[in-house]
């Protein structure tokens, strides 16, 4: 437990207290669902940049990279080479033209209504398959966010676990809950500022704790020269080829990811994506740079060494050691933000898949809008006391659950959303055969373990979907005139 006084508690109630007034807020502008779940397509560069980079990053860009710095130093950025080269091209590869398309294609809210339109598909067999696995995935992610919230209350507070886990499951439900994606996105605006100013703030004010930039890297060179070696752990073995490889890989899962990806079908106008790439770029290489260096700062500021999962503590001690109360609390307070916001976003896009994509679907066809609005508040509720339940183990590992969910979305999504972007020849059921042949792999390869099964599950599964859509489709009827018209009617609006 981190020592904590009142004017720590007054700024987590304050924070707190802020973020449910935007739900509130934007409860009584909530008209229809395409309000609650796509925000009337009205948002901003600013807010859907921040808003994407703030549900991306989640808790693990301020506990769980910071903790992997700390146990191996420099060889830990690899995964953010991965993740900031995945972002850029997920910002100008693939947001102009799914925002176009999403629009062109029967005015698309979710993931597998776009699958379902982009495809013609009157089976509806995609855009179930889809909600399956948005669904099964997303329940893991989104526990993954209440057990990192979780542990930040009880590590800072001293309460019990469960108690923890009550409260931060509770904020997030919330104002998702009330407010739909405006709330969720506007938050999120908020909590992604929160979230740069403290990564930033608390390695620089760590170096020069510590005598500047040269003292730093010089404490740490005479410590263990092989902290700074970016191709080897810290006990001097050499990274491996499947290492580096899997660390790497994360990038490809942005192409896959709903909640990232629905920001970009939310954004005003495709004029705006511009603006927005520039400034999630500039966020993305800053943040995670700062988060690696957090990690090596904490080796050589903290005196008593963390062992294990305790180094995922480490932003929260140097905050505790370095700053003020009242700093103290805003930037632990921004350590919170980053886990809500990412949970929010999972929350939503998974009962907004559950209410557009098997209520109106498979129950009620002719559904009212209001109907829907409060079918989808409900879903809200249902999965997050899943969700509950399965972090209610406080032994789970954060990090393991948002690796294998990534993957999962990654690997069922991507290929198809880039081939549905990119190639008019892809057709309804190349689409199917890549979204199960990319899911099952996943599910499959993580269960395996030893020599080749050590490549994060994402590289497979992304391999043999690809495989798989061309392959199905290529053998498949070409598409019919009117998919054709529609895919050159998106090129035309580029």
């Amino acid at each position: 437990m981190i020592q904590v006084n009142s004017i720590i508690i007054l700024m987590f109630a304050l924070y707190l207290i802020f973020m449910l007034l935007i739900g509130v807020v934007f409860y009584f502008r909530t008209k229809n669902l395409s309000d609650y779940v796509l925000g009337g397509r009205q948002l901003g560069g600013w807010v859907t940049s921040m808003s994407a980079q703030a549900s991306d990053m989640s808790g693990w860009l301020l506990m769980g990279l910071p903790g992997a710095a700390y146990l191996s130093g420099l060889s830990s950025a690899w995964i953010a080479f991965g993740l900031a080269i995945g972002t850029y091209l997920n910002w100008k590869v693939i947001a102009k033209r799914l925002r176009v398309y999403t629009e062109v294609a029967g005015d698309s809210l979710t993931i597998p209504d776009y699958f379902e339109n982009r495809f013609k598909d009157n089976s509806k067999v995609l855009r179930i398959m889809s909600a399956v696995f948005i669904v099964i995935f997303f329940l893991f992610y989104t526990s993954s966010g209440f057990v990192a919230g979780a542990k930040l209350f009880s590590t800072v507070f001293g309460i019990p676990y469960s108690k923890a886990l009550v409260i931060g499951s509770f904020v997030i439900v919330s104002y998702t809950f009330l407010g739909g994606f405006m709330a969720v996105c506007w938050t999120d605006f908020f909590q992604g500022i929160m979230m740069f100013i403290a990564v930033i703030m608390v390695p620089i004010i760590g170096i020069k704790t510590l005598g500047g930039w040269n003292a730093t890297i010089g404490a740490i060179s005479c410590t263990n020269p092989h902290l700074l070696n970016l191709f080897t752990n810290a006990d001097g073995t050499s990274i491996s080829l499947i290492g580096t490889i899997s660390l790497l890989a994360w990038g490809l899962g942005y192409f896959g990811q709903p909640h990232i990806l629905v920001r970009f079908m939310a954004i005003k106008s495709s004029k705006e994506i511009k603006k927005a790439r520039i400034i999630a770029i500039v966020w993305v290489i800053l943040s995670l740079t700062a988060s690696v260096l957090i990690g090596m700062v904490g080796m050589m500021y903290l005196k008593t060494p963390l062992v294990g999962s305790d180094s995922e503590k480490v932003f929260m001690i140097l905050i505790h050691k370095m700053f003020h109360p009242a700093v103290a609390g805003f930037l632990l307070s921004a350590a919170l933000a980053a886990i809500m916001s990412t949970a929010d976003s999972q929350l939503l896009v998974t009962a907004s898949s559950i209410t557009e994509d098997f209520y109106k679907v498979l129950f009620r066809k002719n559904a009212s809008e209001k109907e829907l609005v409060w079918i989808s508040r409900l879903a809200v509720m249902i999965v997050a006391v899943i969700a509950y339940f399965l972090a209610l183990d406080e032994n789970s590992s954060v990090l393991q659950l948002v690796a294998y969910a990534w993957a999962g979305f990654g690997a069922t999504f991507g290929p198809t959303i880039i081939l549905s972007l990119f190639w008019n020849r892809i057709t309804k059921n190349g689409a199917l055969a890549g979204m199960i042949s990319g899911g099952v792999t996943v599910i499959i390869w993580k269960a395996l373990s030893g020599g080749i099964f050590e490549l994060y599950e994402i590289v497979p599964g992304f391999i043999i979907s690809i495989i798989a859509i061309v392959i199905v489709s290529l053998l498949d009827k070409e598409p019919n005139k009117e998919i054709q018209q529609e895919f050159e009617t998106m090129i035309s609006k580029l």
